[in-house]
């Protein structure tokens, strides 16, 4: 290829269609942009409100209040649309700068089993809860992701993977982060009748809540030690979200490899995905730099921030696209199916903070 042609594809201008559906995501894109500042605002005057929570229900705010939700399924929606993907699959990246592997590996080999224990055993339970109750589509295996890692940004990840639509993970996010939200309520007040002190109960907020910004909330009610602990367990918790969404792509890969050999699908008919999404091994590539101590504490805390804004921006849209008429009607099957996951998780870790 010469010179010349080499120059006149980098130049080349990009097509109308292309600029015309940039522009119909601005004014979602600034809805969302909106939405974000009143959430902060909001979690500045009730703190125990987790911002990435608020920003949730705003979006579900949004899409059921009248006149605003005409707008939200017309004019915002491509704009709340790339929100609720790109951005959430930034934010997982971001995420990884959140955890290092020395305190991951100060906790020793035995608490890391139990972690890493309680995750799998929440994740092939919910897994097979909601197969039991014929879930639809891909919401078992998103409601497990959910609440066997870290919630809605885990959701965010395994549906790369999965290559589920937008408005199918709206129902597995909005789940995961009601559950979270009432454990913001529920944990504390069960504190003293489960005889568990600060320490333990840290630790069981981290192995059972699902949102960061959640184990904060919850485990700021019995002090700084409990907070502490709680988030190292946590962010070991978030650690086998690469390793879960990586072995779910080969097992995708082996099943579309099966149903080209029998004949059912042509090959060309499937995409693949790949066997470390790029958003993952982003994640990956941040932990690694967060290990090394690389980055000075300002260049994490603005990452930080970056990652709450991303995340607060993808679930404004999530939530925008939840209609609660629909979901109570439609979703019963679901309801049942997170509520026994949350008490599958908060059992598991309950038995668990006692080897901890």
């Amino acid at each position: 290829m010469t010179q010349d042609v080499v120059t006149a594809k980098i130049h080349q201008p990009r097509s109308p269609l292309s600029r015309g559906l940039r522009h119909k995501r601005l004014p979602g894109l600034a809805a969302a942009a909106v939405a974000v500042a009143v959430a902060w605002l909001i979690h500045l005057a009730v703190p125990v409100m987790p911002f990435l929570t608020v920003a949730v229900i705003l979006g579900i705010l949004s899409a059921n209040i009248p006149g605003i939700s005409y707008a939200v399924e017309g004019v915002l929606r491509p704009g709340l649309e790339y929100s609720g993907k790109k951005f959430m699959r930034l934010g997982v990246v971001l995420l990884g700068l959140k955890l290092s592997l020395i305190d991951v590996a100060a906790l020793g080999w035995g608490t890391l089993g139990i972690v890493v224990g309680i995750v799998l055993l929440t994740f092939f339970g919910t897994l097979a809860l909601g197969k039991l109750l014929r879930l639809p589509g891909d919401q078992p295996i998103l409601l497990a992701t959910g609440f066997s890692i870290c919630g809605a940004s885990a959701i965010g990840a395994m549906s790369g993977v999965t290559k589920t639509d937008h408005r199918d993970t709206v129902v597995p996010i909005a789940l995961v982060t009601l559950c979270g939200t009432l454990a913001i309520g529920v944990l504390p007040a069960l504190k003293g009748p489960l005889g568990l002190d600060a320490i333990a109960f840290g630790h069981w907020v981290g192995a059972s809540v699902h949102d960061v910004g959640q184990v904060v909330a919850t485990a700021q009610t019995a002090g700084s030690a409990a907070l502490a602990g709680a988030l190292i367990i946590k962010l070991t918790r978030v650690l086998m979200l690469a390793p879960i969404v990586t072995v779910t792509a080969l097992v995708e890969r082996h099943r579309h490899h099966r149903k080209v050999a029998a004949g059912a699908v042509d090959h060309a008919e499937i995409k693949l995905p790949p066997l470390v999404p790029l958003f993952v091994a982003g994640f990956i590539a941040m932990i690694v730099l967060r290990t090394l101590g690389i980055l000075p504490p300002p260049a994490l805390a603005a990452a930080g921030t970056a990652q709450d804004l991303l995340l607060a921006a993808a679930l404004y849209g999530l939530g925008a696209s939840v209609k609660v008429r629909s979901l109570v009607q439609t979703s019963g099957r679901a309801i049942i199916a997170a509520m026994l996951s949350w008490a599958l998780i908060a059992a598991l870790a309950y038995v668990g903070v006692h080897y901890i």
